[in-house]
Formats: structure tokens, C-alpha cells, sequence
């Protein structure tokens, strides 16, 4: 059971408010067949509590704070209640937070496992293998799909990235930007009745998305002679992350295609270029590549030629 609440922006220090020092979390254990109405006095005096949290200054402001209790109670007839309560360095508490309700469902998915990740252009898949048995080593299993998490810090809890839970036991993130740093994990659901419960989570995977896939050569490569100049004629790049194209020549199609002469030494981001520097009656030989944000470097396109007027 994930337990999350929000902490104030900053600690009280005047004389007459709570300066809070730490977070007791209470648990109190009760049968189904017990009245759901309870006062906070009846709660009190019957909970336990299960944890003792030291606050820190930096903990204020941290949305949203959590606390984890390894639920003991599952296919058990049980309900659970929980509530959270500010308490200073004299020992004074503060009110119960609000009343948190729960009967632990029985038959949970066990948690998925061996999580791995591979980066493409496109998007950072990922795959994993699903459980054969419920927690409680029950088959078949009780599985209605897979939710998938991720963060930009192992240190932050993951955010949910699928709208419903996944059939299949791949994914593909497409919402990730190259560059950056993200933290995966994935966990199982069982339905029973109306009740979605959610596995333990799976391994974590740290994924470094850097950008190392080349554009697509430049196509439909066109060219042009008139007096005096050579023209081509090019279709943008449908890749979003090109930022130009390198135009090269030669008078030797032969040529290694490394040592055709560089017409602009950085990428231009039109898709026509002029070439004035032809002599008449001379036949030259072109290609193009385009360029990523990152530098990466195209094929080279097909070869096109043209000779002078």
C-alpha cells in the first residue's frame, strides 16, 4: 500500500503552531463486518503505529510525500485504515489527516519482471515478462494488463504514461525527448468486481535517450543547368530534428565519395542550392546529405550530374 500526501510549502516556527519533526503513520486492522462509521477517538485508541518518519526542511514542499507499507492482509477478511498525524520535537501531535479506507483484494498479479529498454529514432521500447502466478502463488494468474511509469529521477516516483492498461508485455514510449534521462517500471493489474489493484513494480531501467540515428539520405535529388550556374532541387527531410543539408561535388564520379569538395561547410537549411563556381562544358557531379540537430550525418543521396552550358 503507497500511502502519498502533501507536505506544507515550509515548517511553522511560531510559538503556537506545530513545528513539525516528524510524521507518525497509523494503521488500525478491523473485519469487514465492522461498522464503517469510526470516530477519531474510537481510531486513536485502536490504531498502531506502523511508522515513525523523520522530517527534514528540504522534505517541506515535496509533492507528493510517500510512505510504503507492505500489505500482510491480502485474500484475508480485513479492511485497513490509515491516517498520518504531524508531531513536533516535544511529542505534541497534531489532528489525524483524513481517514484512508482499504480492503486489501486477494489474487494480486505478482510484480512483472526482467525489464529491459532499447532506444530508436522513434521511441525507447520496452519489454518485459509477465507473471505466471498471483503473489499468493495462485494460478491462473489474475492479469488485466500492465501500467508503465516513468521518471526523470530515480529518486522521484514514476508517472503513469499509458491511458489503459496495456495488453502486451512491450511498450512504446514515443513521448521522450533525446538528451534526457529517464527511470522505467512497469506493474501488473487485477480486477476483482469493480476493484483495480495495481502488482509491486518490476525492476527499474535507466534509460540514457542520447540521439545517435543518421537522417534519411536527401531523395528526389533534381538538377539544372543554366549559363553560368548549376542548380538542385531537393524535398525536405521528414525527419523533425534536421537542421540542414551539405551539398558535394566532384568531376569524378569515381571519386571516393570523402573526397568530393564541400560546396558549403556548414548545413543550409534551404532545399535549393546554386552552385556559381562551374566552368562551361564542364560535366559535375553532386550529392547531398542532411543533418541533425545532433550532428548526425545522413547517407549520401543519390548521385545526379549535369554538364555546363
Amino acid at each position: 500500500m503507497i500511502l502519498s500526501w502533501r507536505m506544507p510549502e515550509k515548517n511553522a516556527s511560531a510559538s503556537n503552531v506545530l513545528h513539525i519533526k516528524r510524521i507518525d503513520v497509523y494503521r488500525l486492522t478491523e473485519r469487514l463486518a465492522t461498522p464503517l462509521t469510526l470516530s477519531e477517538e474510537e481510531f486513536a485508541a485502536r490504531s498502531v503505529v506502523i511508522a515513525s518518519i523523520p522530517v527534514k526542511e528540504s522534505d517541506f514542499g515535496t509533492k507528493p510525500f510517500t510512505y510504503t507499507d507492505p500489505l500482510q492482509f491480502a485474500g484475508q477478511p480485513a479492511r485497513l485504515r490509515y491516517a498520518i498525524r504531524f508531531v513536533n520535537a516535544s511529542g505534541q501531535k497534531a489532528a489525524f489527516s483524513n481517514f484512508l479506507v482499504i480492503e486489501p483484494q486477494a489474487k494480486v498479479a505478482a510484480a512483472p519482471a526482467s525489464l529491459k529498454a532499447e532506444v530508436t529514432q522513434d521511441a525507447i521500447k520496452l519489454e518485459w515478462t509477465g507473471p505466471n502466478a498471483n503473489t499468493d502463488g495462485t494460478q491462473p494468474v489474475n492479469l488485466s494488463g500492465y501500467n508503465i511509469y516513468r521518471s526523470e529521477s530515480k529518486a522521484k516516483p514514476g508517472t503513469r504514461i499509458n491511458e489503459d492498461p496495456v495488453p502486451e508485455t512491450s511498450f512504446s514510449d514515443t513521448k521522450f525527448e533525446f538528451d534526457k534521462e529517464y527511470f522505467y517500471f512497469v506493474r501488473a493489474v487485477s480486477v476483482t468486481g469493480n476493484e483495480a489493484t495495481e502488482s509491486a513494480e518490476s525492476n527499474i531501467v535507466e534509460v540514457a535517450a542520447k540521439d545517435i540515428f543518421p537522417p534519411d539520405p536527401p531523395s528526389s535529388v533534381t538538377i539544372a543547368a543554366s549559363p553560368g550556374s548549376i542548380s538542385l532541387f531537393f524535398p525536405p527531410n521528414p525527419e523533425i530534428d534536421v537542421v540542414g543539408y551539405r551539398i558535394f561535388r566532384s568531376e569524378d564520379e569515381t571519386l571516393p565519395k570523402a573526397d568530393w569538395k564541400a560546396m558549403n561547410p556548414e548545413p543550409q537549411d534551404a532545399n535549393t542550392f546554386e552552385d556559381t563556381t562551374v566552368e562551361a562544358g564542364k560535366t559535375y557531379f553532386y550529392y547531398v546529405v542532411a543533418v541533425d540537430k545532433f550532428k548526425n550525418v545522413s547517407e549520401p543521396s543519390e548521385v545526379v550530374s549535369e554538364k555546363t552550358q
